[in-house]
């Protein structure tokens, strides 16, 4: 029962959890090796310089991509809708939103901020640089190509401005689930009157787009070059996303008018906060064989999660002063998260990332008090029986 987060976090940053996939360490190698390389060249050999030099252009670009995904949470704040962390990944970065935008215009503000940052990075390196060299070495520096006669930080610098400008014309290409495809899906939504017209119009663009990069990544390899294996994973990717965006607007539709107290679990099981870690651990966990139970207050108010490695770990450990119980070790960032109200339609919470990226979320009322649970395998159920 229950989904667990599979990045390794780095550090926290306005609240907001900074994770790094796997896949992030093999792209980061992979650029360092490929930088230090062409640096090499352009620096007249110099191999330790050329190395050190790409390790903080990779550093800076990956700091660069943090900063657009910084931009579509902030923004997302503003407008109400919690962000409780951001993953980079080999393809880039996502920032996790708790809610899909209520209206077209916080769609088209959340959606354009990710790529207004990536321009604004890319100017100010570009002032920082033009202020220390010619425009002449400022363009070979940004196109890597040949020798020529200017600082390691004014490369990197050159550098990180022309990938922040190939991002920001990359994002604004109108195809799901681009930056553009999502502005694409707002100004469809506010034409149409509804979103879910809008999606399906927006990934139907994304699909195609897919396609031409496909085709554009096989042309590529046939005559010879690598870059079409990254452009036929940007392809699946973004193909696989559009397809995703289209079947979710199906169930939407077929569960239109339906909310979350239809469809949950009336009885769920709770864990209360100050129950002892190590009755937790055999009454609970041991008893049930779940990874995790929602956490209760003494009025039944939901105040997180307990996570099974936290509470077996706690109760493992050598008593010392007070027992530990179970608020002691819960996850208390994780109300938001894993909530949502009774009354809300199930379209909402399909539209949200929480259930697919949780497994469940936990019913309240408008106290914050548990009424239910409702599962992925519930809503599945229900719409096998609405198919039907």
């Amino acid at each position: 029962m229950g989904n667990r987060n599979k990045s390794i976090q780095l550090f926290r940053i306005f609240g907001i959890r900074v994770g790094v996939d796997f896949s992030w360490f093999v792209i980061l190698f992979l650029a360092i090796f490929w930088l230090s390389g062409v640096f090499k060249t352009i620096l007249g050999g110099q191999d330790t310089t050329a190395y050190l030099t790409a390790v903080a252009t990779a550093l800076l670009f990956f700091g660069s991509l943090l900063a657009h995904e910084l931009g579509h949470a902030l923004v997302a704040r503003r407008n109400g809708i919690g962000v409780p962390s951001i993953d980079l990944w080999m393809l880039g970065g996502m920032a996790r939103m708790e809610r899909d935008a209520e209206t077209p215009g916080e769609e088209f503000k959340i959606s354009i901020a990710g790529p207004i940052v990536s321009l604004l990075v890319a100017i100010i390196c570009l002032a920082i640089a033009a202020a220390v060299a010619s425009p002449h070495e400022a363009i070979a520096a940004a196109q890597l190509k040949g020798t020529v006669t200017v600082s390691p930080a004014f490369l990197a610098l050159s550098f990180v401005a022309t990938m922040n400008i190939v991002i920001f014309i990359f994002n604004l290409i109108p195809a799901w689930p681009l930056d553009g495809g999502r502005i694409a899906r707002a100004i469809a939504w506010k034409a149409t009157g509804s979103q879910t017209r809008a999606t399906i119009i927006s990934a139907r663009l994304g699909r195609g787009f897919a396609w031409i990069l496909a085709a554009a990544g096989l042309f590529e390899i046939l005559n010879g070059s690598l870059t079409g294996l990254w452009w036929l994973m940007l392809a699946f990717f973004i193909g696989q996303a559009a397809r995703g965006a289209i079947v979710q607007s199906q169930m939407t539709r077929r569960l239109a008018g339906r909310t979350v107290m239809d469809l949950m679990d009336r009885h769920p099981v709770s864990l209360p906060a100050d129950t002892d870690v190590v009755r937790a651990d055999e009454e609970w966990f041991t008893r049930y064989g779940w990874s995790w139970f929602p956490v209760v207050d003494d009025l039944g108010r939901f105040m997180g999660i307990a996570k099974e490695e936290a509470v077996r770990e706690a109760a493992l450990l050598p008593g010392a002063g007070e027992p530990q119980t179970v608020r002691d070790v819960m996850d208390r960032g994780s109300v938001n998260e894993w909530s949502v109200e009774e009354t809300a339609s199930i379209e909402s919470v399909l539209e949200s990332q929480g259930l697919g990226h949780n497994g469940a979320l936990m019913a309240v009322d408008e106290t914050g008090v548990l009424m239910g649970v409702i599962t992925v395998e519930q809503v599945r159920a229900a719409l096998r029986e609405r198919a039907g």
